[in-house]
């Protein structure tokens, strides 16, 4: 087994950033990550995690998760968008969620571009599937040393979202989002998810 791979108590075989004994981190591989989503919330859920995950390790975020759901009203963006700045300053108060001001104002930015772009394209699922034909791109990467951080596609999209005024959404921010979301699915050859 080379070490793109490791293989969990169950036995089975995952990507190496699921590490070992790390239940949560195996549940989110084996039921999320690369799994294609459709829905617009769960589209913009990922967006604002991976944009807080900016410095930071994906565990991180992920372990704050429900504290976003909370903070956020479940990422429900036409509530998010009527967010006042008291209710944002309390957030840097929150200890469940990453408490940096600027990732904290951008979620309600975002949720703002996020609108206008469901607007223009009757949805932002429509809108990002659009970039790939609405199939997903499955790569069968052997080692982990060939997994892009950021590609073409990722500029692209990273570009035209910054153009429309959205914050936190740099290329390698971009092309975790689509990997997590399942428009790109990276998953190793030889893990349980590609076999």
């Amino acid at each position: 087994m080379n070490d793109s791979l490791v293989k969990g108590k169950d036995g089975k075989l995952r990507c190496f950033w699921v590490g070992s004994n790390k239940e949560f981190y195996e549940k989110y591989h084996d039921e999320e990550w690369g799994v294609p989503i459709y829905d617009d919330q769960m589209h913009f859920e990922f967006l604002s995690l991976e944009g807080a995950q900016a410095g930071l390790s994906w565990e991180t975020v992920l372990k704050k998760r429900e504290g976003y759901r909370k903070a956020f009203y479940n990422f429900d963006v036409n509530k998010i968008i009527n967010m006042s700045d008291d209710e944002l300053e309390k957030l840097r108060e929150n200890p469940e969620i990453i408490r940096n001001k600027l990732k904290i104002y951008s979620v309600r930015n975002n949720a703002k571009i996020f609108v206008d772009i469901q607007s223009e394209f009757g949805s932002f699922n429509d809108y990002i599937w659009a970039y790939v034909n609405n199939k997903p791109i499955i790569n069968s990467w052997i080692n982990k040393e060939e997994i892009p951080s950021s590609t073409d596609l990722s500029d692209i999209i990273s570009k035209d979202l910054k153009k429309r005024g959205m914050k936190f959404i740099g290329t390698t921010i971009i092309y975790a989002y689509l990997q997590a979301s399942g428009i790109v699915v990276d998953h190793i050859k030889g893990c349980c998810k590609n076999l």
